[in-house]
């Protein structure tokens, strides 16, 4: 037992070194989210160019979206959750907008590749990558190969050009919000954890935990941010985690999804990969049409309306969000919001489209 954890600790050591590399280099190029996109870049380059074989735990990467789960939780405040409360509509109708763009896109995907409608859709759907690979992976007919890496290559466009539109003038840095929901990682340090933080971090593990059990989307994001949220609303004030905390799990993300794209796995490698890369950045350009549209709707920043629209993983936009100081509250309302839509209703209403698609299929061959 001994022996095999000394083992593992050798293996993730270079995959760590790796990560550590690419968060300095990236942090002295002043790059945003640093310790996110240095770590994800760095161990992609080392995978498929480098053929390293690097081992990164996922009980790694849930310590760090357990940390994300906390920042995030801290900003559901009563006033938070309020506003939240009057967007719903809101929520509802951009999801709806973004599914009906993806299936827009998925269509041109499908007619400029060999790949079948049902495929270039499943690659197409935003956020949920878990559940839509095991989507996938339950219908028949599915290439799930390129769905995977149309999903990731969606995943990584997102993270590495969310940060930087974010930081643009026009986007105005996270829009200055003075919301009061909003962690200020700046000043927060070490002795001001204790001992609040024994039982925030105790809750936030727990609710992880039972997250998994009930198969809750998400379940190591979502958990820390109701356990969290709860212990908050009962008036007990949670500590801000220190810049280095934050930092540590953003590395721990980002070197998860770095290793997430292995190209050797692929046919048509060149086709496949520049299809996916096109898909995500038109993507891109609709969620920030629908992200104008959004500061038409409400009074929010355009920083925390592209954050919100983003069809990335709700861990990235919160850490993001977090660190331009839009406001996290309105970012992971949207992002859950959407994450329980996809994990609810499009599985049904995709295996009711597929059915349909097959049997139109058979009456024109017959």
């Amino acid at each position: 037992m001994e022996q095999h954890a000394s083992n593992t600790t050798k293996q993730i050591m270079p995959t760590l070194l790796t990560a550590v590399i690419g968060g300095v280099i990236f942090t002295l190029l002043h790059i945003p989210v640093p310790w996110l996109l240095g770590p994800m870049i760095a161990v992609l380059i080392g995978t498929n160019a480098m053929k390293r074989d690097y081992v990164w735990p996922s009980s790694i990467r849930n310590a760090g979206m357990i940390i994300v789960g906390y920042t995030i939780g801290l900003s559901m405040t009563s006033t938070a959750l309020h506003k939240m409360a009057l967007q719903l509509p809101s929520m509802l109708f951009m999801t709806v907008l973004l599914l009906l763009l993806c299936s827009g896109i998925a269509y041109i995907v499908s007619r400029l590749s060999d790949s079948d409608y049902g495929t270039s859709l499943l690659g197409s759907i935003p956020g949920g990558l878990t559940q839509v690979i095991m989507l996938a992976e339950e219908t028949k007919g599915i290439n799930l190969a390129v769905v995977t890496v149309t999903q990731v290559c969606r995943l990584m466009i997102i993270i590495i050009v969310m940060p930087l539109l974010v930081s643009i003038p026009m986007f105005g840095q996270g829009g200055a919000t003075t919301d009061a929901s909003i962690p200020a990682s700046t000043s927060a340090n070490w002795a001001g954890l204790y001992p609040n933080i024994f039982i925030f971090a105790l809750v936030s593990i727990v609710f992880a935990l039972v997250g998994t059990k009930i198969k809750f989307p998400t379940a190591y994001l979502l958990g820390p941010i109701i356990g969290t949220s709860i212990l908050q609303l009962s008036g007990m004030e949670g500590p801000h985690l220190p810049p280095m905390l934050i930092d540590a799990a953003q590395l721990m993300i980002g070197t998860h999804v770095g290793l997430m794209l292995k190209t050797d796995q692929l046919q048509r490698k060149l086709r496949t990969i520049s299809l996916a890369l096109g898909s995500g950045i038109m993507l891109v350009i609709g969620s920030v049409a629908l992200s104008i549209i959004l500061t038409e709707l409400h009074p929010i920043s355009k920083a925390t309306s592209l954050l919100s629209m983003a069809p990335g993983g709700m861990d990235q936009m919160g850490i993001i969000a977090h660190e331009i100081h839009a406001d996290l509250s309105i970012v992971s309302g949207y992002q859950l919001f959407r994450t329980f839509f996809i994990y609810f209703a499009v599985p049904p209403l995709f295996k009711l489209m597929y059915k349909m698609m097959n049997r139109k299929k058979v009456r024109q061959k017959s």
